[in-house]
């Protein structure tokens, strides 16, 4: 079936989103955006895994592309889905699919938000090597539910010519007091792990999914700025630009993993391919100074 582009090329408006996951954090940045850049977008009203009810939301408003920040990740981590299975499949697996499928009957692409915390550093790809995972790599990070699911989901959409995969990692924003924000949750943590992984700076590359969608570009795109950064490194810029009387502890991974249940990915993914389409887009360490920690300098209350 052929894609509609509705003669789109970089005019923001003639498009219309429709995005899914209003409550979520990506869902709402992504609203904030379109009113920035007068994009007309609605929320979706209907729940991904009823398929009457997303056709139902395109036919009322009649969108250029589709966009899913939806799913679940587990409140107030990952771990949640060990014990919600059921609730993780319907929502990560059958949701997403069904509605990958009713995009590609209406002619329309779907920009889906998916992870990259399905691969593992590995013999092939070392820690602190520089090797990154491709996007054509099979995952090989099955520790947790979540990633299991969203594995299976990744290459069951491949199969889906109209779906743009972007796999996230550790996402990042400028609002430093968002509970999801990596930032923020490892500034609360009693001790955190150090190493170093891939990344997304969500004020950076947000922009960037919502010009993919104009390019009308699909696959499967590693959705991280260029680099690695280390849980250290990082809470060493924010004592240095934020807080500078903040302290934190390290622990190991065999230590780390009497805390929690599942297991978590630590991955470097290669970005060569997303650099080639966006040759502006900023290393790990630029980006995290430029959009988080410069327009946050100042602002402890320490």
């Amino acid at each position: 079936m052929g894609i509609q582009t509705n003669g789109i090329n970089g005019d923001s408006s003639s498009l219309k989103f429709l995005i899914y996951g209003k409550t979520g954090w990506i869902g709402g940045l992504l609203g904030r955006l379109c009113e920035e850049r007068h994009i007309q977008y609605a929320y979706g009203l209907g729940r991904l895994e009823n398929r009457s009810q997303l056709i139902a939301d395109i036919k009322s408003i009649n969108p250029t592309h589709v966009f899913n920040a939806a799913g679940v990740t587990g409140r107030p981590n990952v771990d949640w889905c060990e014990s919600h299975k059921v609730e993780t499949i319907r929502a990560n697996v059958a949701g997403t699919l069904t509605l990958a499928d009713v995009c590609r009957e209406q002619g329309l692409i779907l920009i889906n938000y998916a992870t990259g915390c399905i691969f593992e550093y590995d013999d092939l790809h070392p820690l602190g090597s520089g090797v990154g995972f491709k996007e054509e790599d099979k995952p090989n990070f099955v520790g947790s539910f979540y990633s299991k699911t969203k594995a299976m989901v990744e290459e069951l959409l491949k199969n889906y010519e109209n779906v743009c995969t972007l796999r996230v990692r550790m996402p990042i924003s400028s609002d430093l007091m968002n509970p999801r924000n990596f930032i923020t949750k490892i500034t609360r943590y009693e001790k955190v792990v150090d190493i170093p992984n891939s990344m997304t700076i969500l004020d950076e590359l947000l922009p960037i999914s919502i010009e993919m969608a104009k390019r009308n570009l699909t696959g499967i795109w590693n959705f991280t700025n260029p680099g690695v950064v280390s849980h250290n490194e990082i809470l060493e810029m924010y004592r240095d630009y934020i807080d500078p009387n903040f302290t934190w502890k390290n622990f190991t991974l065999e230590e780390q993993a009497k805390v929690i249940i599942a297991p978590r990915s630590n991955n470097e993914l290669d970005t060569t391919k997303l650099k080639n389409e966006f040759p502006e887009l900023l290393s790990i360490k630029e980006s995290l100074v430029k959009y988080v920690f410069k327009p946050n300098q100042g602002t402890s209350k320490a």
